[in-house]
Order: structure tokens, then sequence, then C-alpha cells
């Protein structure tokens, strides 16, 4: 093996590490915490960390074997399977985080009515959807054995051995991808998008209510002034980071695997082995990533984490007391209302 294919092997290695041990601090989360299982989207949430988790110890081991080997490491039977799950568990991870946006979207937007319309009933029916949709392609790809060992990607997925059959991978594959990753990334953009027109207009509320101040208060100090100026633009900038990091790791995870897949249906068009690679390790990065982007960096996941470790350790790291509560109920409101 060449110095880039260790080097991919590590990549993926390290992935596989933080996917495995993140995902697992989530489930662990959503177990301890009567809170989060409350939570309508502590649904979407275990659903998509449970596919994360079945993604890294079913699927990353396997391509990592294939790394290594440079060959098939798997037998026919069991290649399959392997390929029928990534299938099925990468196309139902996009649509969790769909329905993560869109639960997002009612809750800020609609907030005085979202008990109404998101009920824990409302969130089944769409995981149900989501588990039945991911199901039907890679039956499909399994009816007309299209699951196979693809060298380009050093994994078992779909792969066409045929070219008789061609034109109707084609239309599969543009099919799958369009009701896949295409859906997902339109739901993605209008949800979030309408969250941040709501989250500038309530930062612009505040913006001039602490100007109005300001100019009240005349003696105030210029330091103080600036610190509530630069606190503003902090304001406003921090629902346009999260939102592009929401947006921003989906296409950059995803895009350039299913913009290489459906490059690869040109007949014509030969896959460099490792922009391949690359392409796979990105997909398997969202898994590792999608647990810090939706979960554990909020205040909530920190607090029951740090819960947990107390307890393991027993010790008592946060005496409880009136004010305490009250802040992380505040807490948790406002991380609800701007996540």
């Amino acid at each position: 093996m060449d110095l880039a294919g260790v080097l991919l092997a590590l990549l993926l290695v390290l992935v596989l590490v933080v996917s495995l041990l993140s995902n697992l601090l989530v489930l662990l989360c959503f177990v301890y915490s009567t809170e989060i299982r409350k939570q309508v989207a502590g649904v979407f949430l275990v659903n998509l960390s449970f596919c994360n988790l079945l993604l890294t110890v079913l699927n990353m081991p396997f391509t990592l074997l294939g790394i290594l080997r440079n060959q098939q490491p798997l037998g026919g039977c069991v290649c399959k399977a392997v390929g029928f799950l990534e299938t099925f568990l990468t196309s139902n991870t996009m649509l969790s985080m769909a329905a993560l946006s869109i639960d997002k979207w009612i809750a800020v937007v609609f907030p005085l009515s979202y008990t109404s319309k998101m009920r824990y009933k409302d969130a089944v029916i769409l995981m149900g959807y989501s588990w039945l949709h991911s199901l039907t392609f890679p039956l499909v790809s399994l009816f007309y054995s299209w699951v196979d060992y693809n060298s380009v990607y050093a994994s078992c997925t779909l792969h066409l051995k045929e070219e008789t059959e061609r034109r109707r991978f084609t239309v599969f594959t543009i099919v799958f991808h369009s009701t896949s990753f295409m859906l997902s990334l339109v739901i993605l953009c209008f949800t979030y998008l309408k969250v941040l027109k709501v989250a500038r207009f309530h930062c612009k509320r505040i913006d001039i209510i602490t100007m109005q101040t300001l100019v009240l208060l005349v003696d105030i100090h210029p330091s103080v002034k600036q610190r509530c100026l630069n606190e503003q633009k902090r304001r406003r900038q921090r629902a346009t980071k999260k939102i592009s990091i929401f947006i921003g790791s989906f296409v950059i995870c995803f895009g350039p695997y299913i913009i290489t897949r459906l490059i690869e249906l040109i007949p014509f068009v030969t896959i460099n082995y490792y922009w391949g690679i690359i392409s796979k390790c990105l997909t398997y990065s969202k898994a590792a990533s999608d647990p810090f982007v939706y979960s554990l960096l909020r205040q909530q996941y920190k607090k029951v984490l740090i819960n947990i470790v107390n307890r393991i350790l027993k010790r008592d790291l946060y005496p409880s007391s009136g004010y305490n509560s009250s802040l992380d109920t505040e807490n948790d409101y406002c991380l609800h209302r701007t996540n």
C-alpha cells in the first residue's frame, strides 16, 4: 500500500472512532435524560444517531478492509447485505436531518402552535415514512442485483455490472439521489432560511431596544456601550453561523460523493480511485460530525453528560438550588428557540 492509501486508512480510522464515541454519547444522553426523551426532536435525534452508529459499526470497518487489502474483503452474500445497509442508512440519515429542520422551523416560526403541529405521533409518522422511503431503493437495487463491491470506493455499494442495464440503472440512481439528497437539501434550505429570517427579525428588535436604552443612558461609560454594540454584532452572526453549519456540513459531506456517483453514470467517464475513497470518507465524516452539530454542543446535552460523569465519580458538582434550576430552564428554552 502506498502513502496515500495509508493516509486514507488512518483518516477512516479517525472518523470511525469519533463517530462511534460521539453517537454512543448521544444515545446515552437520550436514555439518561427524561427531559430529552420528552422532546419531540429527540425522536429524530435518536433515529439519526442510531443510523449513524449502525453505519459506523457495520459499514466503515469493511470499507477500511477494502482500502487495506485493495480488494473485496467479504463474500458475495455478506457484501450485498452491507451494501443494502449502506444505501438504507445513508438515505435514512438524510431524511432524519430534513425532519429535524422541519421541527426547528415549526418551533421557531410557529411557536404558539408548536405543540399541536408537532406531536410525538407526528414525529413517529415522519420517521415511519423515512424508514419506508429508505427501504424502497435498496430493495429495488437488491432485486436487480445492483449491489456489489465497487473498487472505486473500496466498499460494497450500488454498482452496475452489466452494461445492458445501464439505462435502467441510470434512471434508478438519478431518482434515488433526487428523492434523498436533493429532497433533503431543498427542505433544509427552505426551513433553515425561514428560521434565519425570524432570528434576524428578533435580533433587530433587540438591537432597537438596546440602542434606545443606550441613548437614554447618557452617562454610560464608552467601554460599556462598545461591549453592547459588540454583543449586537455577535448576536446577528450567531444565527447565520449555526444555519451555515447545518446546511454547509450536509453539502460538503454528501455533495462530492453524490456528484461523483452521478458523473460516473456517463459511460466514458472513469473515476479516480483516490477521489472515490475521499468522497466516501466525506460521507462517513457526516456520521462523526452530526452528534456535535445537532446534540453534544448544546447546553442541555453538556449538562446531562456532566451529571453522568458526576454520578460515575459519585460526586455532586452542581448543588441543587432554585437559581440554578431556573437558569438552566431559561437556557434550554433559548437554545430551543435559536438552535
